[in-house]
Parts: C-alpha cells; sequence; structure tokens
C-alpha cells in the first residue's frame, strides 16, 4: 500500500498513478510485533549501502532499547545524502509529551540532531475542524508537517486496489515529493530538499479538533513544527528556485 502511493506505475491506465517514477526496495524489519533497533538499524544502512535516496519509515514503537544505535544510522544517512521520512504514528498522542520512536532526536530525546528526518502526521479530505485525522498523532517540535493520509486509494495484497487510513500513508507522499524533486533537481542536498517541502507546504488559518481530547480544539498552525500540509506543486516550484 505505501510502496503504490510511491511508485504504482503512471502510465498503464489501471487503478492508480504513483507519485513518481522510481524504483522500490522492500526490507522487512518486522515479520511480527514491533521492531528491534538492530533491524532498524541494519536496513537503514543496506538501503544507503545499496543506493537508496529515500527511506519510508512507516512503522513506530513506544520503547527504544539501543536508541544510540538507530541515530548512529541516521547520521550515516545523513552523511549519505539520504532523506528518512517517518509516520508519526496513529495514537492520537502530542509527541511533544508522549515519545515514539525512531525520531531524531539525541539519545537523551532532549534534542533534534539531523537535518535529513521528516516527521508526518495525517490530514482528512474536510477542510474545517475535523482537518487533523482523529488517530494522527501531533506535536509543534517533533512534527514536522502533516500530509494527506485518510481514506487513501491504494495498491493492496493479492492484486487488488483498497482504501486505507493512517499516517503510515502520510508518509509516503512526503517520501514521492522528494523522489520528484530529485529527479528533476539531483544536486540539492538532502538538508535542501527537507528544508523545500517544509516551506512549501500550505498554512491553513483554522481551528481543529486536537485528536484525542474529546473535541478540544487549537489552531492548525500548533500541532506541528511549520503548521503546514505537504504541497506538492508549491516544493517544485521552490525547488526550482533553489536549484
Amino acid at each position: 500500500m505505501v510502496s503504490g502511493i510511491i511508485a504504482a506505475n503512471r502510465s498503464n491506465a489501471i487503478g492508480i498513478k504513483g507519485i513518481a517514477d522510481v524504483k522500490i526496495m522492500p526490507l522487512n524489519i518486522s515479520p511480527s510485533g514491533d521492531e528491534h533497533d538492530k533491524d532498524i538499524t541494519m536496513a537503514i544502512r543496506y538501503a544507503v549501502d545499496n543506493g537508496a535516496k529515500i527511506i519510508n519509515m512507516s512503522f513506530g514503537k513506544e520503547f527504544s532499547m539501543h536508541k544510540d544505535w538507530v541515530i548512529d544510522a541516521f547520521k550515516y544517512a545523513q552523511d549519505h545524502n539520504v532523506l528518512l521520512v517517518h509516520s508519526s504514528g496513529n495514537d492520537s498522542q502530542n509527541l511533544d509529551n508522549f515519545l515514539n520512536y525512531p525520531n531524531d532526536l539525541n539519545n537523551d530525546d532532549t534534542v533534534e540532531i539531523y537535518d535529513n528526518f521528516i516527521n508526518v502526521g495525517s490530514t482528512t479530505q474536510q477542510l474545517g475542524d475535523k482537518f487533523v485525522s482523529d488517530f494522527s498523532n501531533y506535536g509543534k517540535q517533533n512534527v514536522d508537517l502533516f500530509a494527506p493520509g485518510d481514506e487513501i486509494y491504494t495498491t493492496g495484497a493479492g492484486n487488488i486496489y483498497k482504501f486505507e487510513s493512517g499516517t503510515s500513508f502520510a508518509a509516503p507522499m512526503v517520501c514521492g515529493t522528494a523522489a520528484l524533486i530529485w529527479s528533476y533537481y539531483p544536486k540539492l542536498t538532502v538538508k535542501e530538499v527537507k528544508q523545500i517541502i517544509l516551506d512549501s507546504g500550505t498554512a491553513y488559518d483554522i481551528n481543529v479538533i486536537v485528536p484525542g481530547t474529546n473535541d478540544k480544539k487549537a489552531p492548525f498552525s500548533e500541532l506541528s513544527k511549520t503548521g503546514k500540509v505537504l504541497n506538492v506543486y508549491n516544493a517544485m516550484e521552490l525547488a526550482k528556485k533553489s536549484k
């Protein structure tokens, strides 16, 4: 489902069109249960060593026994100009108060230390107080921006197409956008691509229901670092000026 959002065939007139024409490197880090830090670390390093430019991480967990291994792998990816995109999670939690892994904070979970990590929340199709998906995690410091992740039509196992919801489907929206940017402007650094995506998002001056709060409302701008939603067109326009 995640791969379809990014890279479903755009020319066969069947099902859906992915965002970009790219190759997918599927890596299995969790046959069942939570992902082990060693498997996350090895998958990131394998992906980097074998030519990946963007790593989609549609997974998350509440506890990390060996975070130092993971953040070392994050640095390895950053040193090789590789972007990491992570789904913020589906717990209706404020990630400024409730930690979710992996993240780009230091080993003490106090300071953001990398320029190649984007944490993505989910929006719905309803531009009103229900704009933020009721399951989505959020956080003024620890979620970077939002992208569509509610009732997304994509490829499914068994040669089907289906609707599905979750921040796992918002993250690949950002991955596909990064792939588009790099396909046209390959000389941009990972830091530049990240900043283009964050700066080019669309801001909405609306009050929204904060997930998990019994209908408490807050400005949409307060639920993520940028206060914005992914905007692919704006990202490409900004990339053109930044090349």
